[in-house]
This record gives C-alpha cells, sequence and structure tokens, in this order.
C-alpha cells in the first residue's frame, strides 16, 4: 500500500454519501462495529492484505483477469467492468488498481476448478420428465413438511433421519436428492430455515397450489435470480455454465459451492446432466421466461376427478391437478406416485382431516365432486364413522389460561399413560387433564397420536388450529445503511476543514509510533524550502520533535512549517 493511494482512497471515502459508503462497507464485508475512527482508518484497512484476500474471493475470473490487464499495462480497467471494481474499493474512480490491489492480486493462488457436469446429453422429452418429477418430489416434500417440520443440523443440510423419511415415503429416489431438493426449495423461499427445522414458508403453502408447469416455472426464475453475480449475463440470463468452475478463482468455497449449485440446477432440470440447456428452457438462460408451451406439451396431462374403490382407495388416471392432490391428501394417504396415482383412505387419515377442519358434510361434498364412481358403501360408512368418533376428546384453554383436555374418560386414563405424550406435562385436575403446552401443540400431538380429539375456542365451539405456520419473514434484514449508520456517523465527525493538514499529521504520528525515519520538507520563514531528515521522536502542541541525524542534534519543528512528509 502507498501512502498516495491510501490518502486518494480516504479522500474519496470522504466524499462519498452514507448509502453509497455503506455499500462500499457492505460489498467488502466489514465489521459494522469495527473501530475505525476517521476516513485514513478506513482506507488502510481496506487496503491492509489481509483484507484484501479476504475480499479477491469476491472477485469473479472476468474481473481477475482485467485487473492484471490493467496492472500490466499501466492503465485503467475497462469500461465495463470498472464499476464492479470502483464500488469494492478495488480501483480508484478511474478504473486504476490500487498498488495494493496488484500486490494482492499477483500473490494469490486460484484455487483448483472443479468438474460439475460429468453427465451426457438428454433430449428436451427426457429433460422434461425430469422437471415434472422434480416438481412432484418438492412437492411430497413440502407436504411431509407441513405435516412435521424437516430436522436440520448444525451446517444447514437436512438431517439423516428426515433423509431417510424421505426416500422410504418415495418423495426422493436417493438421500442426496433428498438434500438437493431440500436446498432448492430453501433457495426459491419455499422453506425457511430455523436452528434446528425447516419449515415450509408461507410462498411454499402458497405454491403448493398452483399447477405443475408453474410450480416448475416459479422455482426455476428464482434459482436462476439467486445465481452468484459472476455467474450472471448482462443480459441477466447466465453465462455458459462451462465457465462456472473458475468463475471466483480466488475463494477457497466455490469448488464445493458451484458443485451445489450445478446439483440443483440439474434436479431441477434446468440444466441437462451434460450442463446444456433444455431447448423449452432457453429463455431462461437469456434472462427471459421458459416457453410454457413448449414445457407443458411435453408434460403429462393433468387430471381433476379420480375412481374411487369399494377397498378405500381412489385411482387417479393421471397426474392430479395440484389443488385437488393437496386436498386429497389431507383425508387420504398416496400410496403410489406414478402417473396413475393411488390414495388410501383410513380411519386415521380421515380423522386427521377431521382435526384439519373438515366434517362429514364437507367431506362427502369433495369427494363426491372429485369421483367418476360416486362415494362407494364402505367409504362413507368410514366418514359416518369417524365423525361420530370425532371430538370425543375436547381441546380448550380454560379461564386460568391453562390448557385443558376434556371428554371421554377411557380416552383420558389412556393418555394419562401414554409414553408419547409425556413432553405435554398432562396432569389430572378434576374429570379432566391440564397443562402448561399451549393448546394448538398439545391439540396436534393427540391428533398424531391417533386420538380423536377436537380443537375448541373459549366458548366451547370447534376451531381449526393452524399447524407450522411460518410467516415469510420474521422480520426484514436492516439495509447496509442501517447496519453501518453508527460507524458512518463517526467517521463522518471526523472530517476537517484542512483535509491536508489532517493527512500530514497522521503520516507523521505513524512515524512516531514506529520511531521512523523520514525525511521532511519545511517551509522557511523566508519563504524557501529545506529538506531535513529525522528520527521522528514525539508529536504535540502542534510540533514534531525529532533527531536530525546529519547535526546528531535535536529538533523541534512546529506543524504550520511542515510541507511533506517522506519514508526514507
Amino acid at each position: 500500500m502507498t501512502a498516495s493511494d491510501a490518502r486518494a482512497l480516504a479522500t474519496r471515502l470522504a466524499t462519498l454519501d452514507p448509502d453509497a459508503l455503506a455499500a462500499v462497507f457492505d460489498a467488502r464485508r466489514i465489521a459494522p462495529n469495527t473501530s475505525w475512527t476517521d476516513f485514513f482508518d478506513a482506507a488502510d484497512a481496506l487496503l491492509d492484505p489481509a483484507q484484501l484476500s479476504r475480499a479477491l474471493a469476491d472477485v469473479s475470473d472476468l474481473e481477475a483477469a482485467a485487473l492484471r490487464d490493467a496492472v500490466d499495462a499501466d492503465a485503467a480497467v475497462t469500461p465495463g467492468l470498472r464499476a464492479g471494481l470502483v464500488s469494492r474499493a478495488l480501483s480508484d474512480e478511474e478504473g486504476r488498481p490500487y498498488a495494493a490491489v496488484a500486490a494482492a492480486l499477483g500473490g494469490a493462488s486460484p484455487v483448483e476448478s472443479p468438474v460439475i457436469f460429468e453427465g451426457g446429453p438428454e433430449s428436451d422429452a427426457a429433460s422434461a420428465e425430469r422437471a415434472f418429477d422434480a416438481v412432484a418430489s418438492l412437492a411430497d416434500i413440502l407436504h411431509v413438511a407441513t405435516r412435521t417440520p424437516l430436522g436440520r443440523i448444525g451446517s444447514g443440510a437436512l438431517g439423516a433421519g428426515d433423509r431417510r423419511r424421505l426416500v422410504e415415503a418415495g418423495a426422493a429416489a436417493t438421500s442426496d436428492a433428498a438434500d438437493t431438493l431440500v436446498a432448492i426449495a430453501a433457495e426459491s423461499g419455499l422453506l425457511a430455515g430455523s436452528e434446528r427445522n425447516w419449515s415450509v414458508t408461507e410462498s411454499g403453502t402458497a405454491w403448493l397450489g398452483i399447477r405443475t408447469v408453474e410450480r416448475w416455472i416459479e422455482v426455476a426464475r428464482r434459482l436462476r435470480d439467486r445465481l452468484p453475480a459472476a455467474l450472471r449475463n448482462a443480459s441477466g440470463g447466465w453465462r455458459d455454465p462451462s465457465q462456472w468452475p473458475g468463475a471466483y478463482p480466488f475463494d477457497p468455497a466455490w469448488p464445493d459451492r458451484v458443485r451445489r449449485l450445478a446439483a440443483m440446477l440439474t434436479q431441477w432440470a434446468v440444466l441437462t446432466p451434460a450442463g446444456t440447456t433444455p431447448q423449452w428452457a432457453a429463455g431462461l438462460a437469456a434472462g427471459k421466461d421458459a416457453d410454457v408451451a413448449a414445457l407443458r406439451s411435453l408434460l403429462p396431462h393433468e387430471v381433476d376427478k379420480v375412481y374411487l374403490q369399494n377397498d378405500l382407495t381412489a385411482i387417479a388416471p393421471g397426474p392430479l391437478e395440484p389443488q385437488l392432490d393437496q386436498r386429497l391428501r389431507t383425508t387420504a394417504r398416496r400410496e403410489s406416485r406414478a402417473q396413475a396415482a393411488t390414495y388410501r383412505f383410513t380411519a386415521d387419515t380421515i380423522g386427521a382431516a377431521f382435526a384439519g377442519g373438515e366434517t362429514s358434510a364437507s367431506l362427502t361434498a369433495f369427494l363426491s365432486e372429485l369421483s367418476l364412481t360416486g362415494v362407494p358403501q364402505p367409504l362413507a360408512y368410514e366418514i359416518e364413522r369417524a365423525a361420530a368418533r370425532h371430538g370425543t376428546l375436547r381441546v380448550g384453554v380454560d379461564r386460568l389460561g391453562y390448557t385443558r383436555v376434556s371428554g371421554d374418560r377411557d380416552l383420558l386414563d389412556a393418555i394419562n399413560v401414554d409414553q408419547a405424550l409425556r413432553p405435554l406435562g398432562l396432569v389430572t385436575d378434576g374429570d379432566d387433564l391440564v397443562t402448561r403446552t399451549s393448546a394448538d401443540t398439545t391439540f396436534w400431538m393427540l391428533s398424531d397420536a391417533r386420538y380423536p380429539v377436537l380443537a375448541v375456542d373459549a366458548d366451547g365451539a370447534p376451531r381449526a388450529p393452524g399447524r407450522h405456520e411460518v410467516t415469510e419473514s420474521a422480520a426484514p434484514e436492516p439495509t447496509a445503511s442501517d447496519r453501518y449508520r453508527p460507524l458512518i456517523e463517526t467517521l463522518r465527525a471526523s472530517l476537517s476543514d484542512d483535509a491536508d493538514a489532517a493527512w500530514l499529521e497522521r503520516e507523521l504520528d505513524q512515524a512516531v509510533r514506529t520511531r521512523a525515519t523520514i525525511e521532511i520538507t519545511v517551509r522557511m520563514p523566508d519563504g524557501s524550502s529545506r529538506d531535513v531528515t529525522l528520527e521522528a521522536a514525539g508529536l504535540g502542541g502542534g510540533r514534531l520533535r525529532g533527531r536530525d541525524r546529519a547535526a546528531d542534534v535535536e529538533r523541534t519543528l512546529p506543524l504550520s512549517s511542515i510541507v511533506s512528509v517522506r519514508p526514507v
């Protein structure tokens, strides 16, 4: 780092408005609580070799090449890439790389580019089939997560138990596919991660209610729009995927990250296993939309009717429309996911539908409308029996704020000794059981344990409790301007009317701290100038003290007489 570079950068930073300054600090990942006191501190830190080494991780391959060309030619970076480098304080406003940046770039070793595509080419029809399977699998995963959030380990990946569960349920072909699908859902905002769980978001719930093609398009667009900047092209699409492995040559985490990105886009059929783009998805690569008509023509036709059988099954003669599939799943368990899917009704699944808010009348009306064969007598009988049994237990909040479980005495006795329900902490209170656990949690634990439970409000009227509801985001993330406001206020408070004097005093202070030998140009009373070489010893009261090595005497010079300072 040269003094002139640091001074020029400090001067530029001081001229930026607070939002632009916050953007620079954010781009360079500066900690908002850093202890800088003025813009000279900021410039020194931004040009520090260690900080620049970290900053190079965000430099793309194109930017790195442009920086090298500019350094070799002692010229400015080409205009197309200049703005990004200026905005990260890696070059001055004219696009000339700072000397410290050139040094950091020269000493940096590129990471090894990974192999991210190893498959062969495939037809557009085969890609469309993979897209259909991916949408169906992700829908299955969201349905599972709607009932019970998925486990999340410390790294953010899906827990091993849930990977197994999703594979066994047929929601994913392999454990790796389950991991990738959950990553797709998280990247596209359909799942939200907490410390221990993945839960369905409001966007995820809405996504389950739209048709297959629209499901695919929405996720594909979100995945594209969240690609790292170095993978995007000027039109808003993406660069040739063959260039992706080397897109961030100095980021040690990039090889793993780009493998995950390639796996997600391949799993979602945005890319083929060979890294090419299906023709019907070419618009996405160009920053536009996919060819919806072409994709729809390659997908199986969705149906809106099923055959209800006497053996308590429903058979869909093709992929069932998502809205119908979503509701049917609340009252039946899907047994196969082939194009002719099979759903099975049981006392437990019908009871769960009642727990979720269905009634005998609403369920019968839905199935009558859905069925090509009417509602068979065995199924109608099972619905009537479940309706009669439903509500044998009631869960609500009493006047003291406790959750109270009341109803059939034999069932209450069974609950009281049910080891699976011990976490509720239920205790006997007269003829009822009470707990401090919330009414909704108590309700769903009893429902999952297959007890015929009904949720009621304070007046005893039935209600349908929500389950694992997730808001789109708990709170908006503070903007860069908000996060850096205290730091920026400190820096701007340090500004003085005489920037040259402030810089000079800073250089002298650093020389004193390191006992450096410096060459000083002093303005004499007659207007002439004289150079003096001193070993800096002290600074205070508007004067510099130091030993003149040539004359071997101690000198004290007023700062107002010092014109410039240079290291020896």
